[in-house]
């Protein structure tokens, strides 16, 4: 395995679906020793500010900017997290705006959906919960709780909000080539994001492997969180396959999952080039 700084490439605050703040992440990512850490929110990048900044400094971590874009390839839903990207840039600015009011319609298209099938909500409580963070499926599962309208979050997906269920709703996403060019022109690098979640064939992995290369990606995500030995060596070989930098996170939403803990994801393959080396 290769040797490397400490390091957490893909994780979530409050700001989208995770359940700590941002600072809160950084001092989790400060216990666990780590000394770089990209938080990856889902079409945000609201975590990052320049107190975020001085706190990681304080705390010897170096805060890689990033975020988790939703896009489409194939009608199909596919995620590209973007690494080391100018927040500032313009191109940027604007794409997290039409992200931003993606996400605006697919939570309406949720509520409308929830209240025809008879559940008690408006979009402006959900929006409480969410806070400042983007509006997501866990956001409606927690009202419902809340409300006593379901007994658990496992019931309420169970029952309206997990794939395939009425308030699994789609987002108009942007394609696939229109999210890695956003990336590239603010002078990030783009990585798939764990690979093996879409339930795809290795064939229809490795056709959106191509398409992935051939509009500028540069990245993928070699490791998940918690993952068997053999998906390392899979992913390992179609990193080297198509030239791909191998970066690594835990998918960290909430503590308490042992499959996705902070820092805590395995060491890359030695055949693999380290995702860092295209910034450092």
């Amino acid at each position: 395995m290769t040797a490397a700084p400490a390091f957490d490439f893909h994780c979530h605050s409050l700001c989208s679906d995770g359940a700590l703040s941002p600072q809160a992440l950084i001092e989790l990512a400060a216990e666990r020793g780590l000394q770089q850490l990209a938080i990856t929110d889902h079409d945000t990048t609201a975590a990052y500010t320049r107190q975020l900044s001085d706190q990681a400094t304080d705390a010897q971590i170096t805060l890689v900017s990033g975020c988790e874009l939703s896009c489409l390839w194939q009608r199909r839903s596919i995620h590209v997290v973007g690494l080391n990207i100018d927040l500032a840039h313009p191109v940027f600015v604007q794409a997290m705006g039409e992200q931003a009011q993606a996400r605006d319609r697919r939570a309406e298209k949720i509520t409308a959906v929830l209240q025809r099938m008879g559940f008690s909500l408006e979009l402006a409580h959900i929006q409480r919960i969410a806070g400042d963070g983007v509006v997501g499926r866990p956001h409606f599962a927690e009202y419902l709780v809340r409300t006593n309208q379901m007994p658990s979050m496992a019931a309420a997906f169970k029952r309206a909000l997990g794939a395939g269920k009425p308030g699994d709703i789609k987002a108009e996403w942007p394609a696939l080539e229109t999210v890695v060019g956003w990336i590239s022109a603010a002078g990030g690098v783009a990585v798939v994001a764990h690979p093996l979640k879409y339930k795809i064939t290795l064939t229809k992995l490795r056709n959106l492997l191509t398409t992935f290369v051939e509009v500028g990606g540069q990245g993928m995500e070699v490791i998940t969180g918690h993952q068997e030995s053999n998906q390392t060596r899979t992913l390992a070989d179609l990193a080297q396959r198509f030239e791909l930098a191998a970066s690594a996170g835990s998918d960290f939403h909430r503590p308490g999952q042992p499959w996705a803990e902070l820092g805590r994801a395995s060491a890359l393959p030695e055949q693999c080039t380290p995702i860092w080396q295209l910034w450092s």
